[in-house]
């Protein structure tokens, strides 16, 4: 398959990338230091790289920016962020890249536990990811020739453990190699409107 990977410098991406290079063809994307650059909140920059990057068998995006602060310090601008970003640039992605995706192609997107088990200063992270999750199962009963649409919601990663512990005590932290057996599962299986929960 050709994969498009957004977010492929990151260390889910890399971890993506490390499980499914072996088995086909991966286009590494991000906003910088890629293949293919791309920023997810700009549709003309979306639409770029589809015409780019021409047809493709799947889409993974792990990729996407929230505002974490303290509710009592959001402003609708703060909210602004991630509803543009990790949000509208997700669904974006699907609007748009539809029109470039080959038959039975897939969309997978990346959440985070957040939408089920909030944390201190995650509201954004939350009510995006919540979003997300539900658009996943909406879109996915009308998806044409055959294409389908998941997400991967894992918890915090072993390895950002050293900057997010304060915030997750508590839940146990995953290795980024084991969500990656996540969008494995999305794209090379057959299940659609699923959101697959890691950790």
């Amino acid at each position: 398959m050709k994969i498009l990977l957004i977010g492929a410098s990151g260390t889910i991406g890399s971890a993506i990338e490390k499980e499914l290079a072996p088995r086909h063809e991966i286009v590494r994307i991000g906003r910088t230091g890629a293949d293919e650059h791309v920023d997810i909140s700009d549709s003309d920059s979306i639409r770029k790289l589809f015409e780019r990057t021409g047809p493709f068998d799947a889409l993974i995006c792990a990729a996407g920016n929230v505002t974490f602060a303290p509710l009592g310090e959001m402003t609708a601008d703060s909210f602004a962020l991630g509803l543009r970003d990790k949000l509208m640039g997700q669904v974006n992605l699907l609007l748009i890249g539809r029109e470039f995706a080959n038959n039975g192609a897939s969309f997978t997107f990346t959440t985070g536990i957040t939408s089920v088990d909030p944390i201190r200063t995650g509201a954004s992270a939350s009510l995006v990811n919540g979003a997300i999750d539900a658009f996943v199962r909406a879109a996915s009963i009308e998806m044409p020739r055959g294409m389908r649409v998941n997400s991967v919601s894992p918890t915090v990663l072993v390895e950002a453990m050293g900057s997010y512990a304060p915030y997750f005590r508590g839940f146990k932290p995953v290795p980024a190699a084991d969500v990656a057996l996540a969008y494995a599962k999305s794209v090379e299986g057959l299940q659609t409107g699923q959101t697959y929960q890691v950790g």
